[in-house]
């Protein structure tokens, strides 16, 4: 059975930091990019980062660019969003995804349940 677990989210007060990790089993996780999406209510769905099958390509959002990093571990099937300098526009639930062969086709992608970050003023 094909899992995304996350984890790392908590709340924090805005200037401060956070490192999501999100471990894969059932794929075969070096196969595949990985990303991180984020929801808050009322707001749209947005894609915060992605990296494909080493650290030599990554994506960053605008809004998160310079603040958030994105990388891996093959070998632990994990991926990490490091989140520094947060603001309260970062709350949201995030949620990584599995993307195979980095094609980008969404229908395809595996998703984790969700780890929820909460940034006071």
């Amino acid at each position: 059975e094909v899992q995304l677990q996350a984890s790392g989210g908590g709340l924090v007060q805005a200037g401060g930091s956070l490192r999501l990790a999100c471990t894969a089993s059932g794929i075969s996780f070096d196969d595949y990019a990985m990303g991180w999406i984020r929801q808050a209510p009322g707001k749209e769905r947005e894609g915060v980062s992605f990296i494909k099958m080493t650290d030599d390509s990554t994506y960053h959002a605008d809004s998160v660019k310079g603040r958030f990093t994105i990388s891996r571990d093959n070998a632990k099937n994990t991926v990490y969003l490091q989140m520094n300098d947060l603001k309260p526009g970062d709350t949201a639930v995030y949620y990584c995804y599995a993307d195979p062969m980095a094609r980008g086709a969404r229908d395809l992608f595996t998703w984790g349940r969700g780890t929820l970050v909460t940034v006071s003023s």
